[in-house]
């Protein structure tokens, strides 16, 4: 199984640490958050990370290569010329990640928490459609884009910063999509959040 994850961004919050690290290989918790990530895949059956690149690329190489052997997986480098979104990355990686009929993840670099990743492939090989989004619980859902859904958890519409409640769930930047996504995601900036969930909720397959 296979892993999509955003490292792309230059960690602008982060700084001064990010001014000599890549934000990824900033430590938390005595390890580069990257890899509490990686190792969370890797306990759920990932044995191919691929990395979407571009800022500070080499030195994410040269550090993760030793990472890699460890836990005994590939990770593959893929790098972006020109800054392409959350989604476009993933038709830059089309051939690895349609490389077989499995299911993939796809990551934001810069999320902690108890990764419920077994229970994603799980509930996205039951309801079978293309997508699902993990989501969030916040208590001000007026300040983000919220998701609704059914009881069944498909997605029925996003809501930009509603004035009135609606939903109090929000996109935790963890994804998994089926191969088949990857025919309709073209090599150009765009946005898994503004483009390829609303277009795939739109026609019944997306849920959360």
């Amino acid at each position: 199984m296979k892993a999509l994850i955003l490292v792309g961004g230059y960690g602008t919050r982060l700084r001064p640490l990010t001014l000599s690290r890549p934000k990824p290989l900033v430590e938390f918790c005595n390890k580069p958050m990257l890899m509490h990530q990686i190792e969370a895949l890797v306990h759920a059956g990932v044995n191919h990370v691929i990395l979407a690149v571009s800022y500070r690329a080499e030195q994410m190489e040269q550090e993760l290569k030793e990472e890699a052997e460890k836990l005994g997986i590939l990770i593959t480098f893929s790098h972006e010329t020109m800054p392409l979104g959350t989604a476009g990355p993933l038709a830059l990686a089309h051939e690895l990640l349609n490389a077989d009929c499995d299911p993939f993840f796809v990551l934001n670099s810069d999320i902690i928490c108890d990764f419920p990743f077994k229970e994603m492939v799980a509930f996205h090989k039951s309801h079978r459609s293309e997508g699902t989004l993990v989501v969030t619980k916040v208590e001000e859902p007026s300040k983000y884009g919220v998701v609704v859904y059914d009881s069944n958890g498909r997605i029925e519409q996003f809501v930009e910063k509603p004035t009135e409640f609606v939903s109090n769930k929000i996109n935790a930047g963890m994804y998994m999509f089926s191969p088949s996504i990857l025919d309709r995601i073209e090599l150009k900036p765009t946005s898994i959040e503004m483009e390829v969930f609303p277009n795939m909720y739109k026609i019944g397959r997306a849920h959360v």
